[in-house]
């Protein structure tokens, strides 16, 4: 990892320190009911997870994901997997710093599964995709245009510092291709450690 991405998560650390309050774990109580919206941002570091023999391109560089959600839903269940549904949006940029300097933009609609039986620690499950904009169009030999898809599926654990703001960690696999709408597409695939922090209100 750069001491770019070893910065931006201290950074980020320092400012959930910051707005965090003194209190008794037995104090914060997360107000998340339906119709809750959460806005977030997350930094992390992209790693690459060749599965073939065809992937050569060894893609690492920082990401940045501001992101929004609403929850849908009251808690579901009764044991250990109850939880509530959010649905929102993300934007993600990456920064490819190997094998070439390139970059990428993407937006990608998103479900996520909060296990809300810990009150202040809440683990939750993610899944999300969209279009990807790229410029390493002939610099990579998995890709042939500039035009992709990115999608996701990851874990992560949110810890709630206030009643209303939570600090996050987690950890996702990326994929990364044009969906056959030109070739090469062998398609590119990663793995993402990311920290951050939400506000809900």
């Amino acid at each position: 990892m750069t001491r770019h991405a070893f910065c931006a998560i201290a950074v980020l650390a320092s400012l959930s320190a910051a707005i965090a309050v003194p209190c008794d774990a037995e104090e914060v109580v997360p107000h998340v009911t339906i119709g809750t919206q959460e806005v977030g941002l997350s930094v992390g570091y992209l790693l690459p997870v060749r599965l073939t023999t065809d992937h050569t391109t060894k893609q690492k560089g920082p990401a940045l994901m501001p992101s929004w959600m609403m929850t849908l839903t009251d808690p579901i269940g009764r044991s250990w997997y109850r939880g509530q549904i959010s649905i929102g949006a993300e934007v993600v940029y990456i920064q490819f710093q190997e094998p070439v300097v390139s970059n990428g933009i993407g937006f990608t609609p998103k479900i996520k599964y909060i296990f809300v039986a810990h009150n202040r620690i809440r683990p939750y499950l993610e899944f999300a995709g969209g279009p990807f904009w790229t410029d390493f169009t002939n610099k990579v030999p998995e890709e042939s245009s500039s035009f992709n898809f990115i999608l996701t599926a990851g874990v992560g654990c949110s810890f709630f510092v206030t009643s209303q703001t939570s600090i996050n960690v987690g950890w996702r696999f990326h994929h990364i291709s044009n969906a056959g709408t030109s070739y090469p597409n062998v398609g590119l695939n990663s793995s993402l450690p990311f920290a951050g922090f939400s506000f809900f209100f």
